[in-house]
């Protein structure tokens, strides 16, 4: 039965998608053997796409209500499913392995064996996944970047979902995790960190809730959610979130350890794959050419020009800010670039544009 049940999970995390979907491999079952038990697994399975009550998922695993509420609250507390309460119900959904069950795997930043134990199997199922991969096609992409928006030059165009601060003022609550990405490195090796602040990834709203209730991230106020905001900026972290105007997160990512952009750095162009819709313009008369936002880089976009200013090469730039945050003379602004769509509305039309993308 198990064996039967662990084969269902692998096909519908296939259909979930994600950046990784489910395989029929055996580094799939090691690793969904130590994070769901057979039941667990059975419950997942019995999910349908969106918020259900445990009643409704029940009956599609052809369990009771109870048996079946149990399970489902034991995963929530795992990471193995999102929860949240509306008119006193609990509701459940199925997240996919990424966005979602692996974040919420070191979201708390402990350091159990258990944690070693899955990150070493989450490690592995990524590099089976990755060296079987071909290059990178140009699709849809399913995250983007926000700019820093105070780095944006006046006169330019700076809708709300360009700005991290919108998020913060408009969501109640908020709440502030560990970067699952730099603790699943210092966990396979104690010495992989790259000196960055860990405790600077932001949920909202019902995701926060989410977080909150199941003690993986803290709940924090506007203010000290904008103070991680700035410390994330002073330390050159990328503002990233998921591609559509309405978001749940913001991660902040470094291009040495992070998912999102160590992904998008295996393009051969990044900054089509991933862009904020901004490029930095250095005002020649300003610029010291001290090279500080030539170090800063994360994609490793600028080099100095023959005239002693940096030039930017837009097929690797996705117009983060970071060059300019750097900047003490602030000679970096950033600057609208052409051609960039704004992201999608919905959660439904994301998906229908990466449906579109992967058929052509």
């Amino acid at each position: 039965m198990a064996e039967a049940v662990y084969q269902q999970l692998c096909n519908v995390l296939a259909k979930r998608g994600g950046l990784y979907p489910g395989r029929d491999i055996p580094e799939f079952f090691a690793l969904v053997e130590e994070l769901f038990t057979p039941e667990e697994a059975e419950i997942y399975v019995a999910i349908p796409r969106g918020f259900h009550p445990a009643a409704d998922i029940a009956r599609n695993a052809g369990k009771d209500g109870d048996s079946a509420a149990a399970i489902l609250e034991t995963m929530a507390d795992k990471g193995l499913c999102n929860a949240g309460k509306m008119g006193g119900v609990s509701y459940y959904s199925a997240p996919m392995f990424v966005p979602g069950i692996f974040e919420y795997q070191f979201m708390r930043g402990t350091r159990t064996d258990r944690d070693r134990t899955l990150a070493r199997l989450i490690h592995d199922y990524k590099r089976a996944l990755d060296a079987g991969r071909e290059t990178p096609r140009e699709t849809y992409p399913l995250t983007r970047v926000i700019p820093v928006d105070r780095t944006v030059a006046a006169g330019n165009t700076v809708h709300t979902y360009h700005q991290v601060a919108t998020y913060i003022e408009k969501y109640s609550p908020i709440s502030v995790s560990t970067c699952f990405c730099r603790h699943e490195a210092r966990l396979l090796d104690e010495n992989d960190h790259c000196g960055a602040p860990d405790d600077v990834c932001m949920q909202f709203g019902m995701g926060a809730q989410f977080v909150i209730d199941r003690n993986m991230g803290r709940k924090v106020s506007r203010e000290e959610a904008m103070a991680v905001l700035d410390k994330a900026e002073d330390a050159g972290l990328v503002h990233t979130a998921i591609n559509r105007q309405e978001i749940d997160f913001v991660c902040n990512c470094c291009a040495c350890h992070c998912m999102i952009l160590k992904k998008t750095l295996a393009h051969p162009r990044p900054g089509v794959v991933l862009n904020s819709g901004f490029q930095p313009r250095h005002d020649k008369d300003l610029c010291i050419a001290c090279g500080v936002c030539i170090d800063r880089c994360p994609t490793e976009a600028l080099a100095m020009g023959e005239d002693e200013v940096p030039t930017v090469d837009l097929d690797r730039c996705i117009g983060c800010g970071v060059c300019a945050t750097g900047c003490e003379v602030e000679a970096v602004t950033l600057v609208e670039r052409p051609g960039v769509i704004p992201p999608p509305v919905d959660q439904a039309a994301l998906r229908a544009a990466m449906k579109a993308s992967h058929a052509q």
